[in-house]
């Protein structure tokens, strides 16, 4: 009796697992990171929502815009969602916090080949601000605690070119922006003398490079480059991971993976909506692809 019970249990147990598996796969979950207005985050992801279901044999495609990029983030280490696109520095706080919590699977390619973007500084034309040193003691606007561009690589990379100095001694103040999109609005305005944010640096300046948030706002016609000029660019940044929750079915992983690598060729439209710009397509990358950024991010939180 107690074996026939025993087994019993197992069985239910299997049952209730699967059970459970199945219903995780009715719906995929992705995750929309903050920097840019919400409305535009949802209807550049709109393809996906119309798409995927029939590719991964799911119900239902459902979109998370989160508020920064701290939101997808915590959603992506407690299991709620299955996809997202993150920053470099965004995957680098993930992995230090839960190696195992997603697995990078992709990353763009620019229209030069190059795996990598650039963080760049850049000031109101008629500011009279050319260089670094004409910002010296004046008030620089990082876009998000968690931005690899946005904020990271400019706080480990840019004394370097401030003579040694660390930023928070070499500028009045320091701030942030509340995104990429809205921190260049800001430094419009006049809230900061200068901000960090992205690009390919591939391309023309007055079309905000092929790519990045710079040129995602020039296709927007919220911003017109000649009203901006470059201050700094930082050496070059690995581009940000694709990612998927290591847990995901696998069957559903290699569904979505080829997926992405097919979607430059299968919807250019897509594809160039979700990436915000010009891109050459996907190249799959593992975790060490990323091992300096994690290592910067560490050194960062330690410092």
């Amino acid at each position: 009796m107690f074996r026939k019970a025993l087994y019993g249990a197992v069985a239910l147990t299997a049952l209730l697992v699967g059970a459970a598996q199945a219903e995780d796969l009715k719906e995929f979950r992705i995750g929309l990171i903050g920097g840019e207005n919400e409305a535009d985050r949802l209807r550049n992801f709109q393809c996906m929502v119309d798409k995927l279901p029939a590719v991964l044999g799911v119900e239902k495609v459902s979109l998370f815009p989160a508020a920064d990029y701290d939101g997808t983030i915590q959603g992506l280490l407690g299991g709620t969602l299955d996809y997202a696109e993150l920053g470099a520095s965004g995957y680098a706080k993930i992995y230090l916090e839960n190696k195992d919590a997603v697995t990078p699977i992709l990353t763009t390619v620019q229209t030069d080949g190059s795996t990598g973007y650039y963080s760049i500084m850049v000031a109101k034309a008629d500011s009279g601000i050319k260089t670094l040193a004409d910002l010296k003691g004046k008030k620089l606007g990082f876009a998000d605690p968690d931005s690899t561009s946005g904020y990271l690589i400019p706080v480990t990379a840019l004394p370097k070119d401030l003579g040694g100095v660390p930023v928070k001694e070499y500028f009045a103040e320091t701030g942030f922006g509340g995104g990429h999109e809205n921190l260049v609005l800001e430094v419009l305005k006049g809230t900061f003398d200068a901000g960090t944010t992205f690009g390919s640096g591939v391309g023309e300046w007055k079309e905000g490079y092929t790519s990045g948030n710079l040129r995602k706002m020039v296709d927007k016609g919220i911003l017109d480059m000649d009203n901006l000029v470059e201050i700094w660019k930082s050496p070059l940044i690995p581009n940000g991971p694709i990612v998927v929750r290591t847990s995901l079915d696998e069957g559903v992983k290699a569904k979505f993976t080829q997926f992405m690598i097919d979607l430059p060729q299968t919807d250019k439209e897509c594809f160039a909506a979700i990436q915000g710009g010009d891109f050459k397509g996907f190249v799959e990358v593992t975790p060490e692809f990323y091992q300096p950024i994690i290592d910067a991010r560490k050194a960062q939180i330690g410092s």
